[in-house]
């Protein structure tokens, strides 16, 4: 039995999710790298390999070691932390590994200390402001290949970028212009290079781009993370709709105050962090489903989370919502962003009652 905030997985849309975006990766002509901090799970990890996908991409290095007990080729998209150099040392001499740069004091650092080969990719940024370098710094990347070129145990992989700044869109047209934009900056760069470096390739990839957009010519290869259980976050851009959404939070009703149309549920900012979406309500923090063994239903009109503290959600419902829902019944909810919500809990609970265990780092 369901007693505390449990996080519900339908199978059937995270496969289906899958099996979309491996199919689009092939149209596109694109290899798909997934990246695996969505999900963060060996058994998910598994339907991937049984759609074909070979290589992936993770967040951390302790989840690059989670990962290696059943994949040999992933990187990790995320700036080297040198402090981790022993860990990246055990990796590097079990699998295909491929890490990211962006100055050559850290390749400094890796050539020294490294004891086995690793891949690396110049990390590009494309518009997004996180991490990389401006791919008009041509002197900095030209000088950056060149040192990773010639420095022993590196091999010089490519450019990586992500678009990050499509999550600020609101519909598909708006996606295909940030993907474009960051796209061809990325192609054109990494084409620039073919001459001196002529095995290096162009690592890309949104969930929203890969959703929506048709054209990555000269991508070798797209690395979307959120699709295989989308969230409300991927609805409000444009990416998906909320009948893809492959995971919601089953919480229990702890008080009910109908005469303000709320609901109390025990599922906080513990459980789905505190990412939220706006709208014509005000800040919405996720969204209730009908729910049924057989898997998740329709999105239950005018009924949403408008507030988490620590423990409390506060659901806004409507009059017949109040009028159906006890104490003590489970209410499903979407997550506003998977990714965080997925982090948080550790494990899923599928719908035909299976668990499903986590990468943990503690």
């Amino acid at each position: 039995m369901i007693s505390t905030p449990t996080l519900i997985l339908d199978e059937n849309r995270c496969r289906a999710n899958i099996r979309s975006m491996v199919s689009k990766a092939r149209t596109s002509g694109s290899e798909l790298r997934p990246h695996f901090k969505t999900h963060q799970s060996l058994e998910i990890g598994r339907w991937f390999k049984e759609s074909g996908v070979s290589k992936i991409t993770v967040s951390s290095v302790g989840m690059a070691k989670y990962f290696s007990e059943e994949w040999d080729d992933i990187t990790i998209a995320f700036p080297v932390n040198i402090r981790e150099i022993n860990e990246i040392n055990a990796l590097a001499n079990s699998i295909t590994l491929n890490l990211l740069v962006e100055s050559e004091d850290t390749v400094d650092y890796l050539e020294e200390d490294l004891q086995n080969s690793v891949n690396i990719f110049i990390k590009i940024n494309l518009g997004n402001s996180r991490a990389g370098l401006l791919p008009h710094d041509r002197d900095s990347i030209e000088a950056l290949a060149k040192r990773i070129n010639q420095a022993d145990n590196l091999n010089l992989k490519g450019f990586l970028g992500h678009a990050g700044q499509t999550y600020s869109c609101r519909d598909p047209k708006q996606i295909e212009a940030v993907h474009q934009e960051a796209k061809s900056k990325l192609v054109k760069l990494t084409q620039s290079f073919l001459l001196d470096y002529p095995w290096i390739i162009a690592s890309y990839g949104d969930t929203p781009s890969s959703s929506v957009c048709k054209d990555f010519e000269g991508v070798a290869e797209i690395r979307p993370g959120n699709f295989v259980f989308y969230d409300l976050m991927q609805v409000q851009i444009g990416a998906c709709d909320s009948s893809q959404i492959a995971v919601a939070m089953a919480c229990p009703v702890v008080s009910i105050h109908p005469w303000n149309f709320e609901i109390v549920i025990y599922g906080g900012g513990i459980h789905f962090s505190k990412d939220r979406m706006e709208s014509d309500h005000g800040s919405v923090f996720g969204k209730i489903i009908r729910f049924s063994p057989d898997g998740f239903g329709t999105v239950i009109p005018d009924c949403y989370v408008r507030n988490l503290s620590q423990e409390h959600g506060i659901i806004k419902a409507s009059e017949e919502m109040i009028n159906q829902t006890k104490i003590g019944d489970l209410l499903y909810v979407l997550p506003v962003h998977s990714c965080m919500t997925a982090n948080l809990m550790k494990q899923y609970l599928t719908t035909d009652g299976r668990t499903i265990e986590m990468f943990n780092p503690f």
